[in-house]
Protein backbone atom coordinates (compact mmCIF):
# COMPACT_ATOMS: atom_id res chain seq x y z
CA UNK A 1 0.00 0.00 0.00
CA UNK A 2 1.26 3.49 -0.87
CA UNK A 3 0.28 6.60 1.06
CA UNK A 4 0.72 9.98 -0.61
CA UNK A 5 1.26 12.64 2.03
CA UNK A 6 0.37 16.19 1.02
CA UNK A 7 -0.13 19.46 2.85
CA UNK A 8 -3.83 19.76 3.62
CA UNK A 9 -5.52 22.08 1.10
CA UNK A 10 -7.14 24.08 3.89
CA UNK A 11 -3.75 24.89 5.42
CA UNK A 12 -3.48 27.97 3.18
CA UNK A 13 -6.31 29.68 5.06
CA UNK A 14 -4.69 29.06 8.43
CA UNK A 15 -2.32 31.49 10.11
CA UNK A 16 -1.11 29.61 13.18
CA UNK A 17 2.30 28.11 13.99
CA UNK A 18 3.89 26.09 11.19
CA UNK A 19 4.44 22.43 12.12
CA UNK A 20 6.79 20.24 10.08
CA UNK A 21 6.85 16.49 10.72
CA UNK A 22 9.79 14.47 9.43
CA UNK A 23 9.32 11.41 7.24
CA UNK A 24 12.11 8.97 6.39
CA UNK A 25 12.78 5.45 5.17
CA UNK A 26 11.74 3.16 8.02
CA UNK A 27 9.15 5.68 9.28
CA UNK A 28 7.52 4.84 12.63
CA UNK A 29 3.88 5.17 11.65
CA UNK A 30 2.40 5.33 15.15
CA UNK A 31 4.39 8.37 16.22
CA UNK A 32 3.88 9.94 12.79
CA UNK A 33 0.14 9.39 13.20
CA UNK A 34 0.18 11.05 16.63
CA UNK A 35 1.71 14.20 15.16
CA UNK A 36 -0.85 14.30 12.36
CA UNK A 37 -3.79 13.62 14.65
CA UNK A 38 -2.94 16.49 16.98
CA UNK A 39 -1.47 19.08 14.62
CA UNK A 40 -2.59 18.13 11.11
CA UNK A 41 -6.19 16.97 11.40
CA UNK A 42 -8.59 19.69 10.17
CA UNK A 43 -10.17 21.42 13.16
CA UNK A 44 -12.47 24.19 11.90
CA UNK A 45 -13.78 24.66 15.43
CA UNK A 46 -10.36 26.09 16.37
CA UNK A 47 -10.62 28.95 13.90
CA UNK A 48 -8.04 30.31 11.47
CA UNK A 49 -5.20 30.53 13.98
CA UNK A 50 -4.72 26.76 14.20
CA UNK A 51 -1.52 24.97 13.20
CA UNK A 52 -0.29 24.88 9.61
CA UNK A 53 0.86 21.30 9.04
CA UNK A 54 3.35 19.89 6.56
CA UNK A 55 5.48 16.76 6.09
CA UNK A 56 9.18 16.89 5.22
CA UNK A 57 10.90 13.92 3.61
CA UNK A 58 14.53 13.75 4.71
CA UNK A 59 15.46 11.62 1.69
CA UNK A 60 14.02 10.83 -1.75
CA UNK A 61 10.94 8.60 -1.85
CA UNK A 62 9.08 6.43 -2.00
CA UNK A 63 9.78 5.85 1.68
CA UNK A 64 9.11 2.56 3.44
CA UNK A 65 7.07 2.83 6.63
CA UNK A 66 6.28 0.40 9.43
CA UNK A 67 3.27 -1.79 8.73
CA UNK A 68 4.05 -2.53 5.09
CA UNK A 69 3.30 0.98 3.82
CA UNK A 70 5.08 3.20 1.32
CA UNK A 71 4.96 6.97 1.64
CA UNK A 72 5.37 9.67 -1.02
CA UNK A 73 6.05 13.14 0.36
CA UNK A 74 5.68 16.44 -1.50
CA UNK A 75 8.36 18.35 0.40
CA UNK A 76 11.96 17.85 1.43
CA UNK A 77 14.11 19.40 4.15
CA UNK A 78 13.59 22.87 2.67
CA UNK A 79 10.12 22.87 4.25
CA UNK A 80 11.79 23.03 7.67
CA UNK A 81 13.13 26.50 6.93
CA UNK A 82 9.93 28.27 7.99
CA UNK A 83 8.67 25.79 10.58
CA UNK A 84 7.93 26.99 14.11
CA UNK A 85 7.74 23.43 15.46
CA UNK A 86 9.63 20.45 14.01
CA UNK A 87 8.62 16.96 15.09
CA UNK A 88 10.91 13.93 14.85
CA UNK A 89 8.89 10.68 15.13
CA UNK A 90 10.52 7.56 16.52
CA UNK A 91 13.77 6.96 14.62
CA UNK A 92 14.21 3.91 12.36
CA UNK A 93 16.70 2.29 14.76
CA UNK A 94 18.19 3.56 17.98
CA UNK A 95 21.73 3.15 16.60
CA UNK A 96 20.97 4.08 12.97
CA UNK A 97 23.13 6.85 11.53
CA UNK A 98 21.53 10.27 11.25
CA UNK A 99 22.22 12.00 7.90
CA UNK A 100 24.45 15.06 8.10
CA UNK A 101 21.96 17.01 5.97
CA UNK A 102 19.26 16.43 8.60
CA UNK A 103 21.62 17.37 11.44
CA UNK A 104 22.51 20.62 9.68
CA UNK A 105 18.85 21.45 9.02
CA UNK A 106 17.89 20.81 12.66
CA UNK A 107 20.75 22.94 13.97
CA UNK A 108 19.82 25.75 11.61
CA UNK A 109 16.17 25.59 12.69
CA UNK A 110 17.17 25.65 16.34
CA UNK A 111 19.46 28.64 15.84
CA UNK A 112 16.65 30.68 14.31
CA UNK A 113 14.34 29.86 17.24
CA UNK A 114 12.20 26.93 16.09
CA UNK A 115 11.00 24.43 18.69
CA UNK A 116 12.18 20.88 18.02
CA UNK A 117 10.37 17.90 19.50
CA UNK A 118 11.17 14.19 19.47
CA UNK A 119 8.74 11.34 20.08
CA UNK A 120 10.02 8.09 21.57
CA UNK A 121 13.31 7.05 19.88
CA UNK A 122 13.33 10.28 17.86
CA UNK A 123 15.53 11.49 20.73
CA UNK A 124 18.37 9.63 18.98
CA UNK A 125 18.19 12.17 16.17
CA UNK A 126 18.28 15.12 18.56
CA UNK A 127 21.19 13.53 20.43
CA UNK A 128 23.17 13.01 17.23
CA UNK A 129 22.53 16.62 16.22
CA UNK A 130 24.02 17.90 19.47
CA UNK A 131 20.80 19.67 20.43
CA UNK A 132 20.50 17.73 23.69
CA UNK A 133 24.04 18.47 24.86
CA UNK A 134 24.06 19.57 28.51
CA UNK A 135 20.25 19.32 28.64
CA UNK A 136 17.73 17.12 30.36
CA UNK A 137 15.85 14.75 28.05
CA UNK A 138 13.82 11.57 28.01
CA UNK A 139 13.00 8.74 25.63
CA UNK A 140 11.52 5.27 25.89
CA UNK A 141 13.02 3.53 28.89
CA UNK A 142 14.33 0.73 26.64
CA UNK A 143 16.65 3.17 24.85
CA UNK A 144 18.00 5.26 27.71
CA UNK A 145 21.00 3.06 28.51
CA UNK A 146 22.10 2.86 24.87
CA UNK A 147 21.86 6.61 24.29
CA UNK A 148 23.35 7.54 27.65
CA UNK A 149 26.40 5.38 26.90
CA UNK A 150 27.03 7.22 23.62
CA UNK A 151 26.07 10.71 24.84
CA UNK A 152 27.37 11.20 28.37
CA UNK A 153 26.68 14.94 28.21
CA UNK A 154 22.89 14.40 28.13
CA UNK A 155 20.95 14.02 31.41
CA UNK A 156 18.41 11.34 30.48
CA UNK A 157 15.53 10.81 32.89
CA UNK A 158 13.79 7.45 32.56
CA UNK A 159 11.16 8.33 35.15
CA UNK A 160 9.12 10.91 33.23
CA UNK A 161 6.63 10.93 30.36
CA UNK A 162 8.04 14.01 28.64
CA UNK A 163 10.48 16.85 29.11
CA UNK A 164 9.95 20.47 28.10
CA UNK A 165 13.22 22.38 27.95
CA UNK A 166 11.72 25.36 26.14
CA UNK A 167 12.94 25.10 22.56
CA UNK A 168 13.74 21.38 22.88
CA UNK A 169 11.08 18.86 23.90
CA UNK A 170 11.34 15.09 24.24
CA UNK A 171 8.76 12.39 24.90
CA UNK A 172 9.17 8.90 26.30
CA UNK A 173 7.37 5.86 24.87
CA UNK A 174 4.94 6.14 21.98
CA UNK A 175 1.80 7.02 23.93
CA UNK A 176 3.72 9.65 25.90
CA UNK A 177 4.08 11.46 22.59
CA UNK A 178 0.36 12.21 22.76
CA UNK A 179 0.83 13.74 26.20
CA UNK A 180 3.64 15.95 24.96
CA UNK A 181 1.66 17.06 21.90
CA UNK A 182 -1.30 18.00 24.11
CA UNK A 183 1.11 19.82 26.41
CA UNK A 184 2.28 21.90 23.44
CA UNK A 185 -1.31 22.65 22.38
CA UNK A 186 -2.09 23.69 25.94
CA UNK A 187 0.84 26.09 25.98
CA UNK A 188 0.04 27.52 22.54
CA UNK A 189 -3.75 27.78 22.67
CA UNK A 190 -4.80 27.20 26.28
CA UNK A 191 -6.49 24.49 28.31
CA UNK A 192 -9.81 24.53 26.49
CA UNK A 193 -8.17 23.85 23.12
CA UNK A 194 -6.06 21.02 24.57
CA UNK A 195 -9.13 19.55 26.26
CA UNK A 196 -11.05 19.70 22.97
CA UNK A 197 -8.30 17.80 21.14
CA UNK A 198 -8.12 15.26 23.99
CA UNK A 199 -11.88 14.70 23.86
CA UNK A 200 -11.68 13.83 20.16
CA UNK A 201 -8.85 11.44 20.98
CA UNK A 202 -10.97 10.00 23.84
CA UNK A 203 -8.12 10.67 26.26
CA UNK A 204 -7.67 12.36 29.63
CA UNK A 205 -6.91 16.03 28.94
CA UNK A 206 -3.66 16.20 30.85
CA UNK A 207 -0.98 13.92 32.25
CA UNK A 208 1.93 15.60 33.96
CA UNK A 209 5.31 15.17 32.35
CA UNK A 210 6.75 14.00 35.66
CA UNK A 211 4.47 10.97 35.83
CA UNK A 212 6.32 7.67 35.75
CA UNK A 213 6.72 5.96 32.36
CA UNK A 214 5.71 2.56 33.62
CA UNK A 215 4.53 0.68 36.68
CA UNK A 216 5.32 -2.86 37.73
CA UNK A 217 1.73 -4.09 37.27
CA UNK A 218 0.23 -2.12 34.38
CA UNK A 219 -2.58 -4.63 33.82
CA UNK A 220 -4.53 -5.56 36.97
CA UNK A 221 -4.98 -9.20 37.85
CA UNK A 222 -8.52 -9.83 36.62
CA UNK A 223 -9.98 -11.01 39.93
CA UNK A 224 -8.53 -8.10 41.90
CA UNK A 225 -9.56 -5.62 39.19
CA UNK A 226 -13.14 -6.79 39.53
CA UNK A 227 -13.04 -6.61 43.32
CA UNK A 228 -11.36 -3.23 43.57
CA UNK A 229 -12.94 -1.54 40.54
CA UNK A 230 -16.13 -0.44 42.33
CA UNK A 231 -14.07 0.74 45.31
CA UNK A 232 -11.78 2.83 43.10
CA UNK A 233 -14.83 4.49 41.57
CA UNK A 234 -16.25 5.17 45.05
CA UNK A 235 -12.94 6.72 46.07
CA UNK A 236 -13.02 9.01 43.00
CA UNK A 237 -16.57 10.07 43.77
CA UNK A 238 -15.74 10.86 47.40
CA UNK A 239 -12.42 12.66 47.20
CA UNK A 240 -13.71 15.29 49.63
CA UNK A 241 -14.15 12.66 52.35
CA UNK A 242 -11.62 11.17 54.73
CA UNK A 243 -10.53 7.80 53.31
CA UNK A 244 -8.59 5.96 56.00
CA UNK A 245 -7.19 2.60 54.97
CA UNK A 246 -9.23 0.88 57.66
CA UNK A 247 -12.47 2.07 56.05
CA UNK A 248 -11.32 1.22 52.52
CA UNK A 249 -10.18 -2.25 53.57
CA UNK A 250 -13.54 -2.90 55.18
CA UNK A 251 -15.36 -1.82 52.02
CA UNK A 252 -13.16 -4.18 50.02
CA UNK A 253 -13.78 -7.04 52.47
CA UNK A 254 -10.08 -7.49 53.24
CA UNK A 255 -7.71 -7.09 56.13
CA UNK A 256 -5.74 -3.84 56.07
CA UNK A 257 -2.49 -5.61 55.21
CA UNK A 258 -4.06 -7.64 52.39
CA UNK A 259 -5.89 -4.58 51.05
CA UNK A 260 -2.73 -2.46 50.90
CA UNK A 261 -0.78 -5.23 49.16
CA UNK A 262 -3.48 -5.98 46.58
CA UNK A 263 -4.25 -2.30 45.98
CA UNK A 264 -0.63 -1.69 45.05
CA UNK A 265 -0.50 -4.84 42.91
CA UNK A 266 -3.58 -3.65 41.03
CA UNK A 267 -2.79 0.06 40.58
CA UNK A 268 1.00 0.08 40.77
CA UNK A 269 1.04 2.69 43.57
CA UNK A 270 0.15 2.94 47.24
CA UNK A 271 -3.29 4.05 48.46
CA UNK A 272 -1.91 7.43 49.52
CA UNK A 273 -0.15 8.04 46.19
CA UNK A 274 -3.25 7.07 44.24
CA UNK A 275 -5.47 9.40 46.26
CA UNK A 276 -3.03 12.27 45.90
CA UNK A 277 -2.91 11.83 42.12
CA UNK A 278 -6.71 11.76 41.89
CA UNK A 279 -7.09 14.80 44.15
CA UNK A 280 -4.61 16.76 42.07
CA UNK A 281 -6.42 15.72 38.90
CA UNK A 282 -9.77 16.85 40.32
CA UNK A 283 -8.35 20.13 41.57
CA UNK A 284 -6.75 20.86 38.18
CA UNK A 285 -10.06 20.25 36.45
CA UNK A 286 -11.83 22.72 38.73
CA UNK A 287 -9.10 25.30 38.29
CA UNK A 288 -9.24 24.95 34.50
CA UNK A 289 -12.98 25.10 34.00
CA UNK A 290 -14.66 27.36 36.54
CA UNK A 291 -14.07 30.20 38.97
CA UNK A 292 -14.64 28.30 42.20
CA UNK A 293 -12.62 29.77 45.06
CA UNK A 294 -9.40 28.09 46.12
CA UNK A 295 -10.95 27.38 49.51
CA UNK A 296 -13.86 25.48 47.94
CA UNK A 297 -11.60 23.63 45.52
CA UNK A 298 -9.34 22.53 48.37
CA UNK A 299 -12.34 21.11 50.23
CA UNK A 300 -13.91 19.49 47.13
CA UNK A 301 -10.62 17.83 46.23
CA UNK A 302 -9.98 16.46 49.70
CA UNK A 303 -7.03 18.68 50.58
CA UNK A 304 -9.01 20.46 53.29
CA UNK A 305 -7.23 23.81 53.16
CA UNK A 306 -5.67 25.98 50.44
CA UNK A 307 -2.33 25.75 52.26
CA UNK A 308 -2.30 21.95 52.00
CA UNK A 309 -3.34 22.11 48.36
CA UNK A 310 -0.58 24.64 47.61
CA UNK A 311 1.97 22.37 49.28
CA UNK A 312 1.07 19.42 47.06
CA UNK A 313 0.87 21.53 43.91
CA UNK A 314 4.35 22.88 44.60
CA UNK A 315 5.80 19.48 45.40
CA UNK A 316 4.14 17.46 42.62
CA UNK A 317 3.58 20.00 39.83
CA UNK A 318 6.15 22.69 40.54
CA UNK A 319 3.57 25.47 40.58
CA UNK A 320 0.81 26.96 42.74
CA UNK A 321 -2.95 26.56 42.25
CA UNK A 322 -3.25 30.27 41.40
CA UNK A 323 -0.46 30.12 38.84
CA UNK A 324 -1.95 26.96 37.36
CA UNK A 325 -5.32 28.71 36.95
CA UNK A 326 -3.70 31.72 35.27
CA UNK A 327 -1.90 29.43 32.82
CA UNK A 328 -4.62 26.90 32.05
CA UNK A 329 -7.93 28.36 33.17
CA UNK A 330 -10.62 28.72 30.52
Amino acid sequence: MTIIVKIMPKASILSGPRVAVLAYDGLCTFEFGIAYEVFGLPRPEMGGGWYRYSVCGIEPGPLRAAGGLSVLVDHGLEAMAEADLIIVPGWRAIDAEVPETLIAALRSAHERGARIMSLCSGAAVLAASGLLRNRRATTHWRYVASLAERYSDIAFDVSVLYMDEGSILTAAGSAAGIDLCLHVVRGDFGAEAANSVARRLVLPPHREGGQAQFIHAPVPVEREGVRLGPLLEWMRQNLDAEQPISVLAKKAGMSMRTFQRRFEQTTGVSVGAWLLKERLRHARGLLENDETSLEDIAVASGFGTPATMRHHFRKQLGTSPSAYRRSFGA
